[in-house]
């Protein structure tokens, strides 16, 4: 039995007529790359935006951390002055009246030895 009866062209080409397939395709292609062409011009705003968006918070959340920073460096220098006026100002009372200091400690020292036990 012969099998290049029915669907198959004698001369072995499994297309259509030339031209008419091509056609088809250039078209179905066409339509794909308007396709495509106007869901980028669609979707471009909307990624600008979002992009836009974005910036603006990095922009906001940088500010609000510098100046968070800047805060917490003026606080560390306040604490830092505060503890070493509080030493130098016990220094002057412990040299002024050095047996109450020692009377104070010992009773603090007893108190304390009397909460924690």
């Amino acid at each position: 039995m012969e099998t290049t009866a029915g669907n198959i062209p004698p001369n072995g080409s499994t297309g259509a007529m030339p031209g008419n397939g091509s056609s088809k395709l250039e078209k179905a292609s066409s339509a794909v790359h308007s396709a495509i062409d106007e869901a980028a011009r669609k979707v471009k705003p909307a990624i600008d935006r979002a992009a836009s968006l974005a910036h603006d918070a990095t922009d906001k959340l940088s500010s609000a951390s510098t100046s968070t920073a800047d805060w917490m460096s003026t606080q560390t220098e306040q604490i830092s002055a505060k503890q070493k006026q509080l030493v130098e100002d016990t220094c002057k009372y412990v040299s002024a009246n050095p047996l109450k200091s020692i009377a104070m400690a010992a009773a603090a020292g007893y108190v304390l030895s009397r909460i924690l036990k």
